[in-house]
Formats: structure tokens, C-alpha cells, sequence
């Protein structure tokens, strides 16, 4: 089971990744929206901003998130490194059930090009 360092780690990989995109995929990260990526076997829940292409990690909270964020992931710590990794495929996680997301349509639209 990966730790919460080990999820938090994996976070600022992802940031870094997004930040160093370009095409459809830098202007998808380019959004501002509030964050939350909840990891279930920890029990925590990490908060923050998708902006500037950049996710910036503001706090970790016990249990689910307290406030519904913009976009909202839902999943292992195991399936959020596997996933940063390159070692499981976004939409087979997703179809599956392992990985959850949530967002506005809009949104998702928009970031189907990172999925």
C-alpha cells in the first residue's frame, strides 16, 4: 500500500508533468478549478487548485473531502502511483470502477486530452 509521502510525491510528479505539456494537453491543465483527490485505503483526502497547469497542494484532511471541489478524484494510493507511473491506463481505471472522477461537463470535456 503506497504511503501517504508516496501519494504526495506522486501528486507533484503529475504537477510537474502537466507543467511541462504543451498542445491540447498544456491548454487542459490550463484550467482553475479547485481539487480534491481522495484516497481511500489511507483514508485522506488531499485539496487544492489545478492552475497555471501546475496542481498545488494546499492541505491533506481525514476521511472524504469536506468540501466538493471542481474536480474530484477517488481512488487507491497504489492506483494513484500506478497512474503517475504510466503503469494503469486512465480510462481502464476509470471503466472499471478502480479510478473515480468527477467534474462539471465542461470540465471533463476538457480534460479528456490528459486522460
Amino acid at each position: 500500500m503506497a504511503t501517504m509521502a508516496e501519494c504526495r510525491s506522486a501528486l507533484r510528479r503529475l504537477s510537474d508533468n502537466l507543467a511541462a505539456a504543451d498542445g491540447d494537453v498544456r491548454s487542459a491543465a490550463a484550467l482553475d478549478r479547485s481539487l480534491s483527490c481522495h484516497i481511500k485505503d489511507l483514508g485522506i483526502t488531499f485539496t487544492g487548485r489545478l492552475a497555471d497547469g501546475r496542481i498545488e497542494v494546499r492541505d491533506t484532511v481525514e476521511g472524504p473531502p469536506r468540501e466538493k471541489a471542481e474536480i474530484r478524484l477517488t481512488m487507491t494510493g497504489d492506483d494513484l502511483v500506478a497512474l503517475v507511473d504510466g503503469d494503469l491506463n486512465f480510462a481502464k481505471a476509470w471503466a472499471s470502477g478502480r479510478v473515480r472522477l468527477e467534474a462539471g461537463l465542461r470540465d471533463l470535456l476538457k480534460l479528456r486530452s490528459l486522460l
